[in-house]
């Protein structure tokens, strides 16, 4: 199991384009048989910051996302939206709650 955490801060401009394009994104993801979860979270105190939340199988899994058409034209998409490049963070599991 691997996860990753990707944060992404958006323009004010785009907020609700983005959120669409990402609720989007995440319902087709979560039907992709390599993934564990995908959760799609706005911080409370800054309405432009969001966070990923993406649980796969295996990093393999996490690469077949990448291939799959409902991402690329995610990251397509977004890339105008966002006000600085999204940063991710692998992390690797020791305690998790199923």
């Amino acid at each position: 199991m691997i996860t990753y955490l990707v944060q992404v801060d958006v323009k004010k401009e785009y907020l609700i384009e983005f959120i669409k394009e990402t609720e989007n994104n995440a319902k087709n993801s979560r039907l992709e048989p390599g993934v564990i979860g995908f959760d799609f979270f706005q911080q409370a105190d800054d309405e432009g910051h969001f966070v990923l939340i993406e649980t796969y199988h295996s990093s393999e899994d996490q690469l077949k996302h990448r291939d799959t058409a409902h991402y690329q034209n995610w990251r397509t998409n977004v890339e105008k939206m966002m006000a600085a490049p999204r940063k991710g963070i692998k992390l690797n599991p020791l305690m998790v709650e199923k």
